[in-house]
């Protein structure tokens, strides 16, 4: 049997969306990623966005490594995939514009990536689908009202958030109850 070899781009991208993946069936388990830091992000987007895919990004040296895979650049209101390295207010304001979706076409929520801090910060706690017992976890670096905006949505509607600290990834997708303490 013949099995197929990667190059290393696409071993890196297939080691990325496993983690994702992962990430988005365990919330709140962090995964690790064959990059950390801003190299995170652009393997996240390389994994993610295709020719027929759009993102938004306010990050410039971001933008331009996004554009590379193909994807397009969007309005933030229009983008499914949103890239946050960092999160302040200005950047809060821009991703309250994300998609949440439609009844008739939940699916349509935006997945949104943003840069943190683990082990420091709020405890989150995570529970619902892919969470047996209820988990905790501190992220920094994030706005507090961060949590009320992505709570403004009911399921179905809502976004898909990846948590992005260095070179690990935690998941919470729109299906995930969250309490922050």
């Amino acid at each position: 049997m013949l099995t197929p070899v990667m190059s290393p781009g696409e071993a890196a991208q297939h080691a990325a969306f496993t983690a994702l993946l992962w990430a988005l069936s365990y919330p709140g388990r962090p995964q690790s990623l064959p990059a950390g830091a801003q190299a995170a992000f652009r393997l996240i987007g390389a994994t993610l966005l295709d020719l027929e895919t759009g993102y938004f990004t306010p990050d410039p040296p971001l933008a331009a490594a996004l554009a590379a895979t193909g994807g397009r650049a969007l309005p933030p209101h229009q983008a499914p995939y949103h890239f946050y390295p960092s999160l302040d207010a200005a950047g809060l304001d821009l991703l309250a514009t994300a998609p949440l979706g439609t009844y008739s076409d939940p699916d349509r929520g935006a997945t949104i990536v943003i840069g943190c801090q683990l082990g420091a910060g709020p405890a989150l706690t995570f529970s619902g689908p892919g969470v047996r017992i209820p988990l905790t976890l501190r992220a920094a670096g994030l706005p507090p009202a961060l949590w009320a905006l992505r709570n403004r949505a009911v399921y179905p509607l809502g976004w898909d958030l990846l948590l992005v600290a260095g070179d690990q990834v935690v998941g919470l997708p729109r299906t995930t109850r969250l309490e922050v303490a």
